[in-house]
């Protein structure tokens, strides 16, 4: 019962940041600027996370001087990731933007390669190809379609990939037994900073609050940083770690189902094709290992009646 409990509870975390884009692309379509969005989104975030864990009065143990800075500097990586995410999409479709920030999953078996000498395995890298195959159908270059859209769009999707996989990495190791809640507000504290620093000009512009940024501002806020760290907190201890990785995937098509239905983007077949691709290769990363070790466990004896014998 908890399995499916901690399941459910992820596959709604990840569906809930597969409409992040909407409202991105709300925001830009009311004319707002990516500072003005991602200041305003980081703000709510940040008063509604704080309130939480004071609501909750979530425990504080284990939060000292020392880790603070490495939480707040992790949370750094959230702040760059909306920066580039949203970037990407004021040049290209959400559907694209959202195919290119997914390639943090190769990019973050690259960084266990580089930092922690953890060489990927022959699935793996049969995965990352396979990933990559999944990029060349969904991104629409045989139609030519993608050629005719900015450079700079794809460079802030591929950014957005980075700085995703490596908020995945670091938080994976920065003060692991601190609250959850503790933890996703103090990043979330260090993503303002951040957003402030990079976009300090754009701060005078945002007052007074008006309707449509605020509106655009919590549904980012609330989908992207508010619910699927709460989802993933209560549904990712209950399921093994490959279970979750390949539940969260799901966002990628949710995001692309909700960019065809709601913002009326045209996505082809063969794009569907390259986000299955993309999906199957990630499945194989994560079961593809274990299968192999149980079929290997299950295969029979094979030594000689002579080595019985002695």
């Amino acid at each position: 019962m908890n399995v499916n409990k901690g399941i459910i509870f992820i596959l709604i975390g990840a569906a809930c940041f597969g409409f992040t884009p909407v409202f991105a692309k709300l925001g830009f379509g009311y004319g707002y600027s990516l500072g003005q969005i991602n200041i305003v989104q980081m703000v709510i975030s940040f008063i509604l996370l704080w309130s939480i864990t004071l609501i909750k009065r979530a425990s504080f143990d284990g939060v000292h001087l020392k880790n603070i800075p490495q939480i707040m500097m992790t949370g750094c990586f959230i702040g760059l990731t909306s920066i580039f995410y949203y970037g990407s999409m004021q040049y290209l479709p959400a559907s694209l933007a959202i195919i290119l920030m997914f390639q943090f999953v190769w990019i973050g078996i690259l960084l266990e390669w580089v930092f922690n000498k953890v060489k990927p395995a022959p699935v793996t890298v049969v995965s990352i190809l396979l990933i990559l195959i999944g990029v060349f159908f969904a991104s629409n270059i045989l139609t030519g379609t993608s050629q005719d859209l900015p450079l700079i769009g794809f460079v802030f999707g591929i950014l957005s990939a980075f700085t995703y996989a490596g908020f995945i990495f670091f938080s994976g190791k920065v003060a692991v037994n601190v609250d959850p809640m503790v933890r996703s507000s103090l990043m979330v504290t260090g993503s303002l900073i951040m957003v402030l620093l990079v976009f300090f000009r754009e701060i005078p512009t945002i007052l007074p609050f008006q309707a449509n940024l605020v509106t655009t501002a919590i549904g980012v806020s609330l989908f992207g940083a508010v619910l699927p760290p709460l989802f993933f907190a209560m549904g990712a201890p209950l399921v093994s770690g490959g279970v979750a990785n390949i539940l969260t995937s799901i966002e990628l098509p949710i995001a692309i189902l909700s960019a065809s239905m709601i913002l009326s983007e045209t996505v082809t077949t063969l794009q569907w094709v390259g986000i299955f691709i993309i999906l199957a290769s990630i499945t194989l990363n994560e079961l593809g290992p274990k299968l192999y070790q149980i079929r290997m466990k299950k295969q029979p004896f094979s030594g000689s009646k002579d080595s019985l014998n002695l």
